[in-house]
């Protein structure tokens, strides 16, 4: 979230080079139908050669970034999601979405490679991916390039502000359950005052290398949590009788949106694979992003089956709020309860990169540019906290901010962006991948729109 947690651990190196720039000549050789394949490679361009990485990660680190990306705040909120699905819906349909979700990060790593060939550019962001995209795709589609960066911009910018939201309400509501064990009675919205001061010095902090070891404990932290929450939920399991084989169509779209919040780790495949020594093993049927997200879909078709069993009807939106009043459970809220907040860092990196850059542009005078960039991530920040205080409800926003962006930039954009780079002859035989992209973009429509309603209707009802 920056996958639910989708950390911007790494970023990748990328050109500053304009389009109208480029090697027109090499570019025309590249894309010249007449040559044979071989004559292609030996005129192609290898973007992977040209990146001038000063800390390359090896495949074990990449894999271990992209777990890191893909496991937080959702994998807790699995169980949630299985009981608006039905248990039997809920195995099929995680598996299912996490099948289409890797295969767009696939389509988005390769029609970035594709963008850097043509454009002599060694690695791009998800936003240029879609700018270069549609510079170079159909004709009548290119004045809209610059608008659909900015597009792609803003998904990014709410989807981690929305994360950051999230992070803020669970470490509260963890807090809060915690503090009862010892016969602390506060409500949430004390507690969220009470984090706005910490998160807001965490959050202060400009420079990544800073933020690293932070992540490591975290991660450490994370994996603490998850260890112990399986050896509560495997204990004493009921039969499949006592929960729901299929649930309601009313509930399915909060199913969607918990799922696809929680799978959403497409912001960070660009830099992972921008930043790797070996970026030809990232793909492939055995490559890095496919071993990384099969363990990911296991393991949250794991906790959200087996902790649905578990709980049944009763399951909360982060399964640990379900676990016994004892000092072990305890401390596995604390612990994740830390683990998130340490978090905030990182996901809060992602926006303000965006954000601050178009700010700084509008501002005039030397004191403005002094103190701009503290009361930018001042008022980001805010919003976060002013979010999270108004809709107190875990399950219900990370449904809405999976349902409203995830889905946009994890099934909405890739197949967009592959139509657009490989038209009108590059889209397979009988135009097949035109075909399977917009069934992706419907099934991404459809959970945007039913998604986002019942996400907010539930809210509102919540209310």
């Amino acid at each position: 979230m920056i996958s639910d947690e989708k950390q911007p651990l790494l970023t990748g190196p990328s050109s500053s080079t304009p389009i109208d720039n480029v090697d027109v000549q090499n570019v025309e050789l590249v894309n010249d139908p007449n040559l044979t394949k071989d004559e292609k490679s030996k005129t192609e361009y290898h973007p992977a050669s040209e990146r001038c990485l000063e800390h390359p990660t090896s495949n074990f680190d990449t894999l271990i970034h992209l777990l890191k990306g893909n496991i937080g705040t959702g994998i807790l909120a699995m169980p949630d999601a299985f009981k608006n699905a039905g248990w039997i819906f809920g195995v099929f349909g995680t598996l299912l979405m996490g099948f289409i979700c890797t295969h767009c990060m696939h389509m988005l790593v390769q029609c970035s490679h594709e963008l850097c060939v043509r454009n002599q550019r060694p690695a791009l962001s998800f936003s240029e991916v879609v700018e270069d995209a549609f510079m170079l795709g159909p004709v009548p589609l290119r004045p809209y390039a610059q608008k659909m960066k900015k597009v792609v911009n803003v998904f990014l910018v709410i989807t981690q502000l929305g994360f950051c939201c999230v992070y803020f309400l669970f470490v509260a509501t963890n807090l809060q359950d915690t503090f009862r064990f010892f016969h602390i009675n506060l409500s949430v919205h004390t507690y969220l005052a009470l984090l706005f001061i910490p998160i807001l010095l965490l959050a202060m902090v400009k420079n990544l290398k800073y933020l690293t070891p932070v992540s490591l404990i975290a991660s450490i932290m994370t994996a603490w949590g998850l260890v112990i929450t399986f050896y509560y939920i495997l204990q004493d399991l009921p039969n499949t009788k006592t929960i729901k084989k299929f649930s309601s169509f009313h509930q399915l779209p909060l199913y969607f949106g918990t799922a696809i919040y929680a799978f959403e780790g497409i912001g960070v495949v660009l830099p992972l694979e921008n930043n790797m020594k070996n970026p030809e093993a990232f793909g492939g049927w055995t490559g890095v992003l496919n071993t990384g997200m099969v363990i990911v879909a296991v393991l949250y078709t794991g906790i959200g089956f087996f902790g649905y069993l578990k709980y049944g009807e009763h399951v909360l939106g982060s399964i640990t709020l379900n676990l016994p009043n004892d000092m072990l459970a305890q401390s596995v809220r604390a612990v994740m309860a830390a683990s998130i907040f340490l978090s905030y860092g990182l996901q809060f990196y992602v926006p303000m990169n965006i954000v601050w850059p178009y700010v700084k542009s509008k501002l005039t005078s030397e004191d403005a540019l002094k103190h701009g960039e503290a009361v930018t991530r001042f008022v980001l920040i805010f919003i976060t906290f002013i979010a999270a205080a108004l809709i107190p409800n875990l399950s219900g926003i990370i449904s809405l901010v999976g349902a409203f962006s995830s889905s946009a930039l994890a099934l909405i954009l890739p197949p967009l962006i592959e139509i657009v780079t490989f038209w009108p002859d590059q889209l397979g035989k009988h135009n097949w991948k035109l075909w399977k992209d917009v069934a992706i973009i419907i099934f991404g429509i459809t959970g945007f729109g039913f998604g986002t309603y019942a996400s907010l209707e539930a809210i509102l009802n919540h209310a």
